[in-house]
């Protein structure tokens, strides 16, 4: 016969009492700190409490979102801006399970994140206890690196290594599983297994166990609780090659048609930014932006290209990829002609030969593989006529937009709604981009102002990263305008995320772009198929929900309002609070057979 264990309601009258003696939730909260963590993103739980409770004791942090999403998308973004690791916390259950898209997102970015997750004790484990599920099973195929703390003393080590592991070759989220009777004061575990009292058990068979929860007790907590020392984990790559960068100098110094397309791994080490915006320039490469890299450059940089990547891709005769993959945003790699000479310089070595095999790979950090290139080369600057044709490309293209976005289009045009953001827009401003056309639209047009300030899911293109980046954004530059660029389905995802800014006093700025449909899917579905099923929204009151979540909601669809909407939308946040603004548009072509598979 199975006895039955007294495993009480976390939120009964005695969980309610001070802690006393040290906890497995002080041990992680010690080893947070000595990270550099300053602020953990987490939805409550009792499996998790004392992490919560220990790290507030601490001077950590603790940001409460309302959707566990929201938590690994904030830890992604702090990861994304700094030169630390972001950290969620999350109840066991439902609470992990709602992290997934989060976690695989980050992931793919490559973005460092420790995801931290609470479960059912130790001896109820696969015995039918509240929120137990197999979540080693889960998270295995989307992090990099996982483990369950199985004992209290092993908190440290395996604290250490999930960081170690988050930062090292090519970064990534890990997980760490954390049993709620290791967190819990001993004293307390005690009286839930029914053994804190000592007294005598009637039978052999409730002797026997009792004995058994004794020994189980014991040895959860054997060693006690290890007092964490000083901390030094070496996250550094490998240098790239020396013959491989002789090699790679010797290929610019005699092409004539160089290009460079520079990605967010070339942005993992925010230390790094300025460095690497200097060496550009110095090797005299033209260079192209995506994802954590927009922004490296000035808008007016000689070197920086925004436009037609794929003709310039064409003319080319060396084309070195910084941190980016061939896949489907390069066409597999068809956008390379045979012609061309390609270098990728990658900390991936699958990533590095993705889809097409370069003439030359470096296994290396792109931003050291840069920074060393520019010390031993030169650079050639004898290709005036190359670069002006660049730059005529460059200018054909602005004409081009700047003719659409003069289109009336009944409500709001969107490519003059971004124009007018962009002129909005402080030296300072950080953007989170969460949606697809508009959005889309947006990255042609609105063109951030320094290294590390555009954050967009990266090649997941997941929707709804919106008020998680946002988030820790804003807590990673509190003195920065924070922008969310929202498509109207996008936004709907997290919202709810405002009544978190409201209660946490982070005055961010969100501008839904509103054309009542999934844009992006419906101008293609319609066309290809003849029916907008699925496709068709509404021009939603969002500004209200802003303000039933304790921000402000603005709403403009007339072009001329717009500039004095969008200053009155900037001296809200300068006062403190959190802004929306509904912009009511109307739907163009400017995107048409743009749709990506």
């Amino acid at each position: 016969m199975m006895a039955k264990l007294r495993y009480h309601n976390m939120n009964s009258p005695e969980m309610t009492n001070d802690i006393t003696d040290r906890h497995g939730g002080q041990i992680v909260a010690d080893i947070l700190m000595l990270h550099g963590v300053r602020q953990i993103f987490a939805l409550c739980g009792g499996h998790i409490s004392p992490i919560l409770v220990a790290a507030k004791k601490q001077g950590i942090g603790v940001v409460d979102v309302r959707d566990e999403a929201a938590a690994v998308f904030a830890a992604d973004a702090v990861s994304r801006l700094s030169d630390k690791v972001g950290v969620a916390v999350v109840t066991a259950g439902p609470g992990l399970t709602n992290t997934i898209t989060a976690v695989k997102n980050a992931q793919l970015a490559q973005s460092p994140v420790v995801l931290l997750g609470g479960a059912t004790a130790t001896e109820l484990k696969n015995r039918g206890s509240l929120q137990d599920i197999d979540q080693i099973a889960l998270l295995k195929p989307h992090v990099k690196w996982l483990a369950s703390v199985r004992y209290v003393n092993e908190l440290t080590s395996k604290l250490r290594a999930a960081f170690a592991a988050a930062q090292s070759g090519v970064p990534g989220p890990v997980f760490l599983e954390i049993p709620v009777d290791l967190l819990y004061p001993q004293h307390m575990v005690r009286n839930w297994y029914g053994i804190a009292s000592g007294g005598q058990s009637r039978g052999l068979q409730k002797t026997l166990f009792n004995t058994y929860l004794k020994w189980h007790v014991n040895r959860l907590f054997n060693r006690g609780s290890q007092q964490p020392r000083e901390i030094k984990t070496d996250t550094g790559f490998a240098p790239p090659s020396q013959g491989k960068l002789q090699r790679l100098a010797t290929l610019l110094r005699k092409a004539q048609r160089p290009v460079m397309l520079v990605g967010s791994q070339a942005m993992l080490s925010a230390a790094k930014a300025s460095a690497i915006q200097e060496a550009i320039r110095s090797l005299g490469i033209p260079a192209y932006l995506s994802g954590m890299a927009r922004g490296l450059l000035a808008k007016d940089d000689h070197f920086y290209f925004r436009h037609k990547r794929k003709l310039a891709l064409k003319e080319s005769d060396l084309v070195i990829l910084a941190g980016v993959p061939c896949d489907f945003r390069l066409n597999y790699g068809r956008h390379i002609p045979k012609s061309a000479t390609l270098v990728s310089v990658n900390r991936s070595r699958h990533d590095m030969r993705k889809n097409k095999r370069p003439n030359l790979g470096l296994l290396a950090d792109p931003a050291d593989a840069i920074l060393s290139l520019a010390e031993m080369s030169p650079g050639n600057q004898n290709r005036k006529d190359w670069i002006e044709a660049l730059r005529e490309h460059d200018n054909e293209r602005e004409r081009e937009i700047e003719g659409q976005a003069a289109i009336d289009t009944g409500l709001i045009n969107p490519l003059n709604l971004c124009r007018e953001i962009n002129r909005h827009l402080d030296d300072s401003s950080i953007l989170v981009a969460d949606g697809g056309d508009f959005v889309a639209t947006a990255s042609y047009i609105i063109q951030p102002r320094r290294p590390l300030s555009w954050l967009d899911p990266g090649v997941f293109g997941t929707l709804g990263v919106g008020g998680g980046f946002a988030l820790g954004a804003k807590l990673c530059h509190p003195e920065s305008e924070v922008w969310i660029l929202y498509g109207d389905g996008a936004a709907g995802f997290s919202l709810a995320e405002f009544d978190t800014f409201a209660r946490h006093d982070l005055p961010v700025i969100a501008v839904v772009g509103n054309d009542a449909g999934w844009s992006q899917i419906a101008r293609e579905q319609v066309e290809m198929l003849g029916d907008e099923v699925g496709t068709a929204l509404a021009h939603t009151d969002y500004h209200k929900v802003a303000e039933g979540y304790g921000g402000v909601g603005l709403s403009v669809q007339n072009a001329g309002e717009l500039p004095d909407v969008l200053e009155q939308a900037k001296a809200t946040a300068r006062k403190g609070k959190p802004v929306l603004v509904n912009v009511l548009m109307g739907k163009t072509d400017f995107r048409k057979g743009s749709i990506s598979m």
